[in-house]
């Protein structure tokens, strides 16, 4: 049974990760911003307030989470990089996702990404192997390696942009 919540399914990590596979990883989320403007240049207001499933985020709302979560990873992987293990502060992104800047216009959260993603991508090039290794610390789920978050955030870029393309086909308001 298709989980419309997962339309390329969950995050699997591998058992090992290659630097292949990291720099597979890097160049999907150096390129998410390109495909957002690419799918999102012509939506009409209308289209923005579709839907990828009933009581699903709209458009509008998946672009700023997207600029919201990415933000907030970009600042964990700096934490990682100059501290040990800390523990990260989770935030509450379905409630992010009802406040009011997230009815702005896409292209404040679409220009945003751009910068930030050509930041994280120049960070996340310079890695080392060891600083690869280097991980913070989820309340939530533990302990995270930065190697597997590359990987969670590659992933959810790729979630969210095949959440939009299920909206714009769907059409549930």
């Amino acid at each position: 049974m298709h989980d419309e919540r997962y339309p390329i399914g969950e995050f699997q990590c591998p058992q090992s990760i290659s630097t292949q596979q990291i720099t597979d990883w890097i160049e999907q989320i150096e390129a998410l911003p390109q495909q957002l403007n690419k799918l999102t240049a012509q939506l009409t207001d209308a289209e923005l307030t579709y839907r990828y499933r009933e009581n699903g985020w709209t458009v509008r709302q998946l672009i700023h989470h997207i600029a919201d979560s990415h933000m907030n990873s970009y600042i964990r992987f700096k934490l990682a990089l100059t501290e040990i293990e800390p523990t990260i502060k989770p935030y509450a992104e379905d409630k992010w996702a009802e406040l009011p800047d997230s009815a702005l216009p896409i292209d404040i959260s679409l220009t945003c990404l751009e910068a930030l993603h050509r930041r994280w991508t120049v960070l996340l090039e310079s890695l080392s192997n060891s600083q690869l290794k280097r991980s913070f610390h989820h309340p939530d789920t533990g302990t995270m390696p930065l190697e597997q978050c590359i990987g969670l955030y590659a992933w959810h870029g790729a979630h969210h942009l095949a959440h939009i393309e299920q909206a714009l086909t769907l059409k549930i308001r």
